[in-house]
């Protein structure tokens, strides 16, 4: 339009609809932005950090309120996050914009899960990726789903969701998410119903922090994780990486079976910089006379010695563990210290185990185990399991790879000293 006709067009327009295009027109959203036209169903905006995700989910979830959508599911990664991410935190959450679109009262009510818009009768209901069964029976017309790719049941979320789109005339979902080259989002963006929007980080690069850009996205920039987390890439297997991301989705299972041990894995961080700490929960089985191996849980993080060693306590009794299996090549007496000393941890069995060969010679037999289809992950982990399928041996190798390789070893691999094949 010219200036001319844009002025005549907007004063044709509602005070409501031109809120609803305000951030499109006035803001100078990209075009890919927008919401497609069309009777798409899944509407997957996969981009690097920083890109604009959250901002075009919550200005979504506005528009769909404006159309007259009454049930909207909210389903993030945790429900700390939908809080964080989505709801409540950030120029970009609903909370964030909402000044933006005067014309829709917006109100969160976090005890009852659920962002409330009471002019329109409309409710958006707060979910958790990693408690699918939620899920499980409400209905929605619309969805946004963020960071998909990082659920811990992703498969089972996103079952139980597209089972609950059955109500009005055009169900949709609007997933935001770096990527990740697990099973569904690779079956996601292949699907014809799909519309997939693949973007870079560097779309937004003037609206990011300097610092932001020198610190973080430029120092991967040509690297495979970048590849990934700046310019929104689903990679394909590291070819010198240990482990093959199809064999930790083939063996990949929701369901237990009697474990005939449970170990708490650690390892400790060698740097003075407090690099993370390492901290997994594995089980073996005997099954068909060959011990196969279960990630129960990954639980690391960065943070002081009380810090840690309460989290290992807590796993430790969480889930009764037989005994925690810590590297004591950096400090092992520490190390058996600090779990013994904090509250709770002075009946917890510590077991020291010392690295007398290189990284990638203890790591190749744990690959194995799960080449040969014995290496289960009880749901989805996804830090550790990228950290699995890039690492390459002669790199160094990442905390919580190394705390699975212990324990693996431990459970598997060494069972009264004596190798198991």
């Amino acid at each position: 339009m010219s200036p001319i006709q844009q002025v005549e067009w907007t004063n044709e327009q509602s005070d409501e609809a031109l809120c609803s295009i305000n951030w499109w027109l006035v803001e100078h959203a990209r075009d890919e932005q927008t919401p497609p036209p069309g009777d798409w169903f899944v509407w997957f905006i996969r981009s690097g950090r920083g890109y604009g995700k959250t901002r075009t989910g919550a200005e979504t979830v506005f528009h769909w309120v404006e159309q007259g959508v009454k049930r909207i599911a909210l389903v993030g990664q945790s429900k700390a996050d939908v809080r964080d991410t989505m709801v409540e935190v950030g120029d970009s959450s609903l909370l964030g914009i909402s000044s933006m679109h005067s014309n829709i009262r917006i109100e969160y009510k976090p005890s009852l899960r659920r962002v409330v818009f009471p002019d329109h009768d409309a409710i958006a209901i707060i979910y958790s990726g990693d408690e699918p069964n939620q899920l499980r029976g409400p209905q929605h017309e619309k969805a946004w789903v963020d960071e998909l790719a990082k659920f811990k049941y992703p498969d089972d979320a996103w079952t139980n969701l597209t089972f609950g789109l059955r109500k009005g005339e055009l169900p949709q979902i609007l997933v935001t998410s770096t990527p990740r080259p697990i099973k569904l989002i690779r079956e996601l963006v292949n699907k014809p119903s799909t519309i997939d929007v693949r973007r870079s980080t560097d779309d937004n690069i003037d609206n990011l922090s300097p610092v932001f850009i020198r610190e973080v996205i430029d120092p991967v920039r040509g690297t495979r994780i970048g590849r990934q987390e700046v310019g929104g890439e689903i990679l394909d297997d590291n070819p010198h990486a240990l482990w093959k991301r199809a064999w930790i989705d083939e063996a990949r299972t929701n369901s237990l079976p009697d474990l005939s041990r449970i170990v708490v894995a650690v390892d400790p961080s060698g740097s003075v910089r407090g690099d993370e700490i390492g901290i997994t929960v594995q089980g073996a089985a005997l099954i068909d006379n060959l011990w196969h191996f279960y990630l129960l849980d990954d639980v690391s993080l960065h943070g002081t010695p009380k810090q840690w060693g309460d989290v290992v306590v807590s796993a430790y009794n969480k889930w009764q563990a037989d005994i925690v299996v810590a590297e004591g090549n950096f400090g092992g007496d520490m190390v058996k210290n600090t779990i013994q000393t904090v509250s709770g941890g002075s009946n917890v069995k510590v077991k020291l185990v010392h690295a007398s060969r290189g990284k990638a010679i203890r790591a190749e037999p744990v690959s194995a185990v799960y080449e040969q289809g014995r290496g289960h992950h009880v749901g989805s982990f996804p830090i550790l399991e990228d950290e699995l399928v890039e690492w390459e041996p002669g790199n160094k190798s990442p905390n919580r790879m190394d705390a699975l390789v212990w324990g693996a070893t431990e459970l598997v691999l060494h069972r009264r000293g004596v190798f198991v094949g």
